[in-house]
């Protein structure tokens, strides 16, 4: 093999390897929106369109808190799957999310004097609950995990729904027609 051959076929293979790396890189580009601009980042996949009368019933079931001073990143994933169903074409009202929430998750919901009270911080979560809310978002909490945890249902964010249990909630869910996502 000649010299000449070899350095086209290593030139070659470097374009190859670098058009593989741009072309990797710009299809991992994350962003917000277009109904949430503050969270729910997302990226579009090529080619994936939904019909436009596609409609979605989903429970989100959390548990786990988030760490002090951080959004739980289980609540931010119902303002993802808002914005990359809305970006791929399902119209914003087709869409129904309920969040339920138990566990040490339950600490998340609540408002920022109980909050204060129990981590002596302010409540990272509430502007995305706020945020969910706005945009029909249910956010139901059990019941049974506020009393363990020693809450008050006047301690949570106005509009949070208290259930006798989170398994009651979900067992109504799907009676109208939810399904739950498993994440």
């Amino acid at each position: 093999m000649s010299i000449r051959h070899s350095v086209t076929r290593c030139i070659s293979g470097l374009i190859l390897n670098c058009a593989l790396v741009v072309g990797v890189s710009s299809a991992a580009e994350f962003n917000t929106g277009p109904v949430f601009q503050d969270y729910g980042k997302k990226v579009q996949v090529e080619g994936v369109e939904f019909n436009a009368n596609t409609e979605f019933k989903v429970a989100f079931d959390v548990a786990k808190g988030a760490e002090p001073g951080k959004v739980n990143r289980q609540f931010d994933s119902l303002a993802r799957f808002i914005n990359m169903h809305v970006a791929s074409g399902v119209p914003a009202e087709n869409i129904e999310l309920t969040l339920v929430v138990h566990g040490s998750a339950t600490l998340d919901l609540l408002a920022d004097p109980a909050y204060q009270q129990k981590q002596g911080g302010k409540n990272t979560n509430i502007a995305l609950l706020n945020a969910l809310m706005a945009n029909q978002v249910r956010v139901i909490v059990c019941g049974q995990s506020a009393a363990a945890h020693g809450y008050a249902n006047e301690a949570f964010l106005p509009g949070v729904e208290v259930a006798l249990s989170a398994m009651s909630a979900h067992a109504l869910l799907q009676q109208q027609g939810y399904t739950l996502n498993p994440f």
